[in-house]
C-alpha cells in the first residue's frame, strides 16, 4: 500500500521524545499555574510585539521567555511525528483506523470547543483556546494507538 503523506517509522521515536516531555511539562505548568516568564529569556525577532498596557510594535528584537514557544514546538512537531509516522506494518486496515481516529479527534475537539464556548468565559476561555492548539493531535494519537492496541490484542487472543 502506498502511503504518500506519512513519515518513515523511524521518526516515531523522535516524535515520542519531543511529545512526552513537552506534554508533561505543559500539564505541570498549567495545573500549578507556574509563571515561565523568568526562565530562558533570550533576544528574539518579533514580527508583532503586543503586550498589555503597551503600544503594539512591529519588526523588532525583544527580550522574551521562550519556554512557551519551545513547549508548543515540541508538542506540535512531536505530535505530528507520532501521529503521522508509519507503523512497522502499515496496511489498509491501519489506514482505516488512522482515518477514523482523525475524524473522531476532530469531532471531539470541536464538541469540546463548543461546550467551553458556552460555559467558560474570560481568561479561562483564552486558556482553552491556547490548549486547543495541540488537543486535536493528542486526541488523535490516543485513539489511534488505543485502536491499534485493541486490534493487536484481539489478534493475539485468536
Amino acid at each position: 500500500m502506498k502511503t504518500k503523506f506519512l513519515f518513515p517509522n523511524k521518526f516515531k521515536t523522535l516524535g515520542w521524545l519531543l511529545f512526552i516531555p513537552s506534554i508533561i511539562i505543559t500539564v505541570i505548568i498549567s495545573l500549578f499555574n507556574i509563571n515561565t516568564d523568568d526562565y530562558l529569556n533570550v533576544t528574539v525577532f518579533a514580527i508583532l510585539s503586543d503586550f498589555p498596557l503597551s503600544k503594539p510594535e512591529h519588526f523588532l528584537f525583544i527580550k522574551n521567555s521562550i519556554v512557551d514557544e519551545l513547549l508548543l514546538i515540541g508538542l506540535v512537531c512531536g505530535g505530528i511525528l507520532v501521529g503521522f509516522s508509519k507503523l512497522k506494518i502499515e496496511d489498509e486496515f491501519t489506514t482505516k483506523i488512522r482515518y477514523e481516529s482523525l475524524v473522531w479527534a476532530i469531532y471531539l475537539n470541536y464538541a469540546l470547543i463548543l461546550l467551553f464556548t458556552i460555559f467558560v468565559y474570560g481568561m479561562g476561555y483564552m486558556q482553552v483556546l491556547i490548549h486547543n492548539v495541540f488537543t486535536t493531535l493528542l486526541f488523535f494519537i490516543l485513539r489511534f494507538h488505543y485502536m491499534i492496541y485493541k486490534q493487536n490484542k484481539s489478534l493475539q487472543d485468536d
